[in-house]
């Protein structure tokens, strides 16, 4: 008996804390982002995708994954408190790839209610030789 009542306290005093400490949950202000034309000769381009916490909790980004080496997620690794902002940057290296249209996904893995979101980029890189006039 002194064991069940044991076990249940702890397993409430686990359920309390869970829910005093509040979920996060991200919001994005936009979720793609369009580079428009760029120039090979040019190949790199960088943007970035603003977020808030508007849950209750701190937020944790765990990972940023983007679908091609080609393209590098830069995000926060400490927690964000709820209300508060932060940046994702996303850079594109289109070097030693062909020009033309491209679409990238990042794939972004939180603690949030929401727990994966996903970001979209795309633009088209223009020959280098079309520059030349």
């Amino acid at each position: 008996m002194k064991r069940f009542i044991f076990t249940t306290f702890f397993v409430l005093a686990g359920i309390l804390t869970a829910l005093a400490d509040g979920a996060a949950e991200i919001k994005f202000d936009k979720t793609k982002h369009n580079f428009g034309m760029f120039s090979e000769s040019s190949p790199k381009v960088t943007c970035t995708f603003t977020f808030k916490n508007v849950g209750d909790g701190p937020l944790i980004i765990h990972q940023a994954i983007a679908s091609c080496g080609c393209t590098v997620p830069q995000y926060p690794k400490e927690p964000i408190k709820a209300g508060e902002s932060g940046a994702i940057t996303v850079t594109y290296n289109g070097y030693g790839r062909f020009p033309g249209r491209f679409r990238k996904s990042i794939t972004i893995r939180t603690n949030g209610k929401t727990e994966i979101t996903r970001l979209i980029i795309e633009g088209e890189m223009t020959p280098a030789a079309a520059d030349i006039k």
